[in-house]
């Protein structure tokens, strides 16, 4: 589904052309609980919701965010609470800081009635959300194994540096290989790297020692791939030798404009979905059409010719 076919038509009508659901109050309150920033990921997160916040405020009179920053399991849980008490919201964007201890409390605000959007990390039981937004994570692994395979063959080397154990991780990986396999590309071995720039630092270093000859490098993140830069260049293997990443950080965006080799492309898991998941949670309230379903936002790949397309330089990611 296009979702820029979705907010055109979601400008077009602007807060003039509000449906009846809209009209029938004074105010449409939609909680968004988010987990408070913890990585360079989740900043950019946190700063695409606060910008979609005052463009839909600004747009639609009618509409009010409320959102809210959990630093734990319980705190988002307990927030939970306070937007069907306190403010007696109309709907909900949660991106679960984990999906197992946010499964009741989202259902119990799914029983007061509101609708409700999950983004990224689905709760432990189907069913409950109207809405569910996220990255495509086997795409991502399936895209960057699409490039390795234009740069690389039989006989050549590469290591992996896996993410957090999790479904995501195992999702881009399983695919990853699905894609290589058959190419002759070798994977001397992977580990995880918690998708933490100092532990991809770590990781590449135990590579580096272990392994004489390595042509490329699949990060699957970008601040794991600053790591496994930082380890190159500390070796002098910087040569000869290509890492990607993934997820799109400005930092990492901006190199590719600026044509640098080392890391040659980057494949997008926007933090921007958060603002995709608050769009179409408004459209629910100020379109007449369906909204309800499941949104999968492509993994681009970001090359120097797309780049800039990408590049949010005031984000912290």
């Amino acid at each position: 589904m296009k979702i820029s076919t979705l907010l055109g038509a979601m400008a077009v009508g602007g807060a003039m052309l509000l449906s009846g659901a809209a009209m029938a109050q004074e105010k449409i309150k939609i909680g968004v609980s988010i987990p408070t920033p913890t990585h360079a990921w989740a900043s950019g997160m946190n700063w695409h919701a606060e910008q979609a916040e005052k463009r839909i405020e600004a747009t639609y009179p009618n509409i009010d965010i409320i959102l809210i920053n959990s630093p734990s399991p319980a705190d988002q849980a307990s927030a939970l609470e306070d937007l069907v008490s306190v403010h007696k919201i109309d709907a909900l964007v949660i991106l679960p800081f984990e999906s197992e201890p946010l499964t009741v409390p989202v259902r119990n605000v799914k029983k007061s009635g509101a609708f409700i959007t999950v983004v990224d990390r689905g709760l432990s039981q189907p069913g409950i959300e109207d809405i569910y937004v996220a990255g495509d994570n086997p795409m991502l692994g399936r895209v960057s194994g699409e490039y390795f395979k234009t740069r690389l063959g039989k006989g050549d080397n590469i290591v992996i540096l896996r993410g957090i154990p999790t479904t995501i991780d195992t999702e881009r990986y399983d695919a990853f290989l699905a894609e290589i396999e058959g190419s002759g590309i070798n994977v001397l071995d992977q580990k995880h790297a918690n998708w933490n720039r100092d532990d991809g630092f770590e990781v590449m270093q135990d590579f580096l020692s272990r392994f004489p000859d390595i042509d490329g490098v699949w990060a699957q993140d970008d601040d794991i791939a600053i790591g496994v830069v930082k380890a190159l260049k500390a070796a002098g293997r910087d040569k000869n030798i290509f890492v990607v990443g993934g997820a799109g950080m400005k930092e990492t965006i901006k190199s590719i404009m600026d044509g640098e080799t080392l890391i040659p492309i980057d494949v997008l898991y926007a933090p921007a979905m958060i603002a995709t998941a608050m769009d179409v949670t408004v459209a629910r309230f100020v379109s007449n059409g369906p909204v309800a379903g499941r949104y999968i936002l492509s993994s681009t790949v970001i090359t120097k010719e797309n780049a800039a397309s990408f590049y949010f330089p005031d984000s912290p990611f």
